[in-house]
C-alpha cells in the first residue's frame, strides 16, 4: 500500500522525510517489525513505544508514526507526527485493512456483565437465520464455523481490522464483539464504524484501571458518544446507568427492560434449572437459558436483531434454540443428584444475580455450596463485597484462589474474609488450593445440593507467580462427581 493510502483521514501534524513509500505491514511492536514497515510508538502503561524508535529501524521500518520526534532523526526514514498514536493506530489499521468495518454489520455490547453471553447469542441467532457471521468475544474469535484463538476481550486494533477483513473476504454480514472499557480508553476500536451498540448493565469492577467509578461510566459511555447517526444505541434502561449512556449519541436510542417502560419488554412466566418460559413483546417462547439476568441477555438479542430489521417469528423460533455460552451458568449433575454449576460471575453484582437464580430455582432442602475467590493483580475494593455476597445467599461458602498471579492466595482470601458478617463465618471455610477447594464442595453436598463454583468460567488454566498451568472447574466438578 501506498503511505498516501494509509495516512487518507489521519490527522497528521507534521512530516520529516519522503513520504514516496510502499508500505509492507503497520506495526507497533518494535520485535514484529520487519523490511518496509511502519512503526507506530505507542505510550502505554508499561513502556512507550518512543524508547524504540531505532531498534525499529535497525529492523527495516522506513516509516515512523510519533508524537514526538527523536533528537536524532534519520535522513532514510520517513517521520510522521500525530497528536495521539494509539487513536491513529486504530485509523491506520482501519486504512490498511482496507476499512473492513465498513463492509458488514458491526454491533459492539459492552457493560460490566452479560457482554460474552450476548455477543455470543447474536452470534448463534443470525447463523441460525442463514448468515455467516462472525464474533470477537473473551471466550473465542469465530468467522463463520471456524474458531480463532484470543487473548483479550478486545484486541488491539491490528487484530481487529485483520480479523474483519478476514470476515469480509469470507462473505460474513454480520460481527458481533465485545466492547471493554479498558478497549476504549486505550483506542483499540478507534476507526471502526459500528452499525449499534448495546449497554447491558453497570456494576463494580476494573477499578484498580480506572480509579474511580466516575472514570469507569465514563469510559463506556465514550462508546456510545462515538456512534454516527446510522447506528443504534440499545441500552438495558433498567440500570440506573442505561439513560446516561445514550446523552450525547447521535445514534438513534433503543431500550429495554423486564421493569420499566421500554421499547421492548420481557416477562419471565416460568423459570426452572432446565430454562424459562418468556413472553417477549407480547410473544411466548421457551428457552434454554436459565435466570432473570439471562432474561435480560436474551431482551438485548431479540432487541438487536429487530433493530437490524429480522422477522419477528424467526427470530423468536431461533432465539428458542440458542444455548449459553461456555462457562455462564454452564450445569452438570452427579449420579446422586448433586447439581454442579460454573460460571464466570466475578464481580458482586454477577455473583448475586447468579446466587439468586439458584435460590430460586432450588427447593426448601436444596442447600448451595459456593466456592470463589478473587483475582490477584486486580481490583482489590471488590474483594470483601464478593465474599459477603457469597456468604449471606449461600448456605456454605469455601473461600479459594481464582488467578493470584504474582499475590499471595491467603493474602487475597483474608481481604475477601473482611467483608464477611460475624453471623456468616461459621459457615465460612478458606481453601488456598482451589482444586481442593472444589473437592471439599464435593465431599460436603449432599443428593440435591447445589454447588456453585464462581470466578473463572470458561477459563481453563489458573495463572499463579506469573505461570500458566491447566485447571478447569467444570473437568474438576466431573472428576469429583464421577468419584462420588
Amino acid at each position: 500500500m501506498d503511505l498516501q493510502d494509509l495516512l487518507h483521514a489521519v490527522p497528521v501534524l507534521q512530516v520529516k522525510g519522503n513520504m514516496d513509500r510502499i508500505i509492507h505491514t503497520v506495526q507497533f511492536d518494535s520485535r514484529e517489525v520487519s523490511k518496509g514497515d511502519v512503526f507506530v510508538a505507542i505510550k502505554g502503561e508499561r513502556t512507550d513505544g518512543h524508547n524504540y524508535l531505532s531498534q525499529a529501524v535497525e529492523k527495516g521500518a522506513e516509516t515512523l508514526v510519533v508524537e514526538e520526534f527523536p533528537t536524532e532523526v534519520n535522513k532514510e526514514v520517513c517521520y510522521i507526527l500525530v497528536q495521539d498514536t494509539s487513536y491513529v493506530l486504530g485509523l491506520l489499521a482501519d486504512n490498511f485493512c482496507q476499512q473492513p468495518s465498513k463492509k458488514l454489520k458491526l454491533v459492539g455490547v459492552t457493560g460490566t456483565n452479560g457482554k460474552t453471553t450476548v455477543a455470543t447469542l447474536l452470534y448463534q441467532l443470525f447463523k441460525s437465520l442463514g448468515y455467516k457471521a462472525a464474533l470477537i468475544s473473551t471466550v473465542e474469535n469465530k468467522i463463520d464455523d471456524t474458531i480463532y484463538p484470543t487473548k483479550y476481550t478486545t484486541p488491539d486494533p491490528l487484530t481487529i481490522n485483520g480479523f474483519l477483513k478476514e470476515a469480509v473476504d469470507q462473505g460474513c454480514d454480520y460481527c458481533f464483539m465485545e466492547v471493554s472499557s479498558h478497549a476504549v480508553v486505550q483506542q483499540r476500536i478507534a476507526g471502526l464504524r459500528f452499525g449499534g451498540g448495546i449497554f447491558t448493565n453497570l456494576s463494580h469492577d476494573h477499578l484498580d484501571f480506572h480509579e474511580t467509578f466516575a472514570n469507569y461510566i465514563a469510559a463506556k459511555k465514550r462508546f456510545f458518544d462515538n456512534l454516527d447517526r446510522n447506528a443504534f444505541a440499545l441500552v438495558n434502561i433498567d440500570d440506573k446507568q442505561g439513560a446516561v449512556m445514550q446523552q450525547n449519541t447521535f445514534a438513534y436510542k433503543k431500550s429495554y427492560a423486564l421493569k420499566a417502560m421500554a421499547d421492548f419488554k420481557v416477562k419471565v412466566l416460568e423459570s426452572h434449572f432446565e430454562g424459562m418460559l418468556l413472553q417477549i413483546d407480547g410473544h411466548e417462547l421457551w428457552v434454554k437459558l436459565v435466570g432473570k439476568f439471562n432474561a435480560y441477555n436474551l431482551l438485548a438479542v431479540y432487541g438487536a436483531a429487530i433493530l437490524l430489521e429480522q422477522e419477528t417469528v424467526q427470530t423468536l423460533t431461533a432465539l428458542s434454540q440458542v444455548v449459553a455460552a461456555e462457562g455462564r451458568f454452564e450445569t452438570l449433575r452427579s449420579d446422586d443428584g448433586v447439581f454442579g454449576i460454573v460460571d464466570y460471575a466475578h464481580t458482586p453484582d454477577a455473583l448475586e444475580n447468579v446466587l439468586l437464580t439458584v435460590r430460586d430455582l432450588r427447593k426448601e432442602d436444596q442447600h448451595i455450596i459456593t466456592v470463589v475467590g478473587c483475582g490477584g493483580d486486580r481490583d482489590k475494593t471488590k474483594r470483601p463485597e464478593m465474599a459477603r455476597v457469597a456468604a449471606e445467599l449461600s448456605d456454605s461458602l469455601i473461600l479459594t484462589s481464582d488467578n493470584p498471579r504474582t499475590e499471595e492466595p491467603a493474602a487475597i482470601i483474608k481481604d475477601m474474609e473482611a467483608g464477611l458478617e460475624q453471623a456468616d463465618r461459621k459457615k465460612v471455610f478458606s481453601i488456598t488450593d482451589r482444586r481442593e477447594a472444589i473437592r471439599a464442595a464435593c465431599h460436603i453436598a449432599k443428593p440435591g445440593d447445589v454447588i456453585l463454583v464462581a470466578g473463572k468460567g470458561h477459563e481453563n488454566y489458573q495463572e499463579i507467580n506469573g505461570q500458566r498451568s491447566h485447571f478447569d472447574d467444570m473437568e474438576e466438578l466431573k472428576m469429583n462427581f464421577n468419584e462420588q
